[in-house]
């Protein structure tokens, strides 16, 4: 194979890397775009459950959502260490890192503080606490639309046949 063709998607030496990136792009777009749902679609109708069942019906919004986002969660998790780990040759060499640092921002949210409103609307019915998980939600969904773009900008510049 000559090496013009050395960067070309699905040939040579640089199909693994085109791998790594589209797998990226994929889990930050799907993910962006689930968070997008979340915040604007799925969290504020959450105000019109009934008050009096809240907690059953937040346990199933967590028993249904979780096998959506983990296994997604995790590839996303998974791409983003491969990314770092076989970095594409066009492009920023901060962009893999700025991009999992984003990531693992969004995490932290998730884990930190979307969670525990969870946990606690899980018990009942709380204005505050979901006005919290509405308002502190913001950070995943400025994150992983950070991150989507960071990655899809990364991808053009490597996957562009004009690209130097």
């Amino acid at each position: 194979m000559s090496p013009a063709h050395a960067d070309r998607p699905g040939s040579g030496p640089g199909a693994g890397m085109v791998a790594v990136l589209l797998a990226n792009v994929a889990a930050a777009a799907f993910m962006t775009g689930l968070i997008w749902l979340v915040q604007l679609v799925h969290y504020p109708l959450m105000a019109g459950w009934p008050h009096d069942a809240f907690g059953g019906w937040e346990t199933l919004h967590r028993d249904r959502i979780g096998p959506v986002v983990v296994p997604a969660m995790l590839f996303e998790g998974a791409a983003a260490v491969a990314l770092l780990m076989r970095s594409p040759p066009r492009g920023p060499a901060w962009v893999p890192w700025a991009a999992a640092g984003l990531l693992l921002a969004v995490w932290g949210s998730t884990f930190l503080l979307q969670v525990p409103c969870h946990e606690r609307l899980a018990e009942g019915w709380d204005a505050a606490v979901h006005a919290r998980l509405v308002a502190t939600n913001w950070i995943r969904t400025a994150g992983w639309t950070l991150r989507l773009v960071l990655l899809a900008l990364l991808a053009a510049r490597n996957l562009s046949c004009t690209a130097p």
